[in-house]
Formats: C-alpha cells, structure tokens, sequence
C-alpha cells in the first residue's frame, strides 16, 4: 500500500474517531436525571471581562443526586456564576447562600425526557453526518491519487468499512444514553 493510501485511511479513521468523542462529550451535557458536575460543563462565566468556563473559576461538587453546589474561588463572583448559570439556559434556578451557588436538580418529567432523547438523537446524527462527510473526503483524496482502479476499489471498500464500524458505535453509544434518559 502506497504511503499517501495510508495516510489517508489513518487520517480518516482518527477523524471518525473524533466525531465519537465528541458526541460522547456532547452526550455528557445532556443530562439524565442524576447530578453531575459535567452537566455545568457548557456554562461561561464573566471572569474580570472575559468570558471562562465555570469549571475555571469555581469547585462544583454533587453532595447527593439532586443537587449540586458550586464554591467559587472569589466570592465576588457568585452573582456571574448565577447569571452564567441562568444564561446558559439549563432548566435551572440557581440560589446563593452568600458563600456559594446552590442548584436543586429537579426530577426529570416524561415529557421532557423524551426532549432530552430527541436532542440526544439529533446528537447522535450530527456525529453520523461528521463521518459521512470523513468518508465522502478520504474517496475523494483516493480518487486524486494515481493508482490502480483495483487499489482504488480496496481503498474505498476500507473506507466504507471504518464507517460502518463508527456509524454502529455511535448507534450502541446512542442506545446506551437513551436508556439511561429513559430509566427513572
């Protein structure tokens, strides 16, 4: 196999693995009854006039499964995180006892759970896209290479084979997060 063959299948094969991780980060953000601090993972907060991650600017603990507490490293900056917290628009109602941030994590209702699989599937097919697309590139690059029709047919056969495969672990990463959205 010639070099630039290779280097386009490996290319591609990193590329639709990082499609995957991103859904799972993305599936992270999606919460499913339980409290986790990764679900503030998408929160900003106006730090000193710039916009930073909340995760930089205050500790975030989950003392039980339905509440999660933010310290702030200053507590000057409790009224950004509440704004931050409000701006990212999460379906939380954050309340401060002065000293630090205090989210009470409703339990999730059926309809809205069935949102959140809505928004997990659309996830799930975003990332799908990502891979068609890694695919429609990496056919494209072979085609401009000057080999045999022969390797050519391989190369695109090991092409659709490491779609096939991404496709079906975002589908069994899909099933996954839906039945944890589902289970009450």
């Amino acid at each position: 196999m010639n070099e630039d063959l290779k280097f386009i299948l490996e290319s591609t094969e990193e590329n639709m693995h990082n499609a995957i991780k991103h859904l799972e980060k993305q599936f992270l953000n999606i919460r499913a009854g339980k409290a986790t601090p990764a679900m503030l993972g998408s929160v900003m907060v106006e730090y000193y006039g710039s916009m930073t991650p909340l995760a930089q600017v205050a500790n975030i603990n989950t003392p039980d499964a339905r509440t999660l507490t933010i310290q702030p490293y200053e507590k000057s900056s409790i009224t950004a995180i509440e704004k931050g917290i409000m701006f990212a628009n999460l379906g939380f109602n954050p309340m401060n006892n002065g000293e630090s941030v205090i989210i009470s994590v409703p339990p999730l209702t059926e309809e809205r759970r069935k949102e959140l699989v809505k928004q997990a599937k659309a996830e799930a097919e975003e990332a799908k896209i990502g891979i068609r697309n890694d695919r429609k590139v990496a056919n494209n690059d072979i085609k401009k290479l000057e080999i045999s029709e022969d390797e050519t047919k391989i190369a695109e056969e090991n092409i659709q084979t490491l779609t096939d495969t991404h496709i079906k672990k975002v589908d069994a990463s899909l099933d996954v997060k839906e039945k944890e959205i589902m289970t009450i």
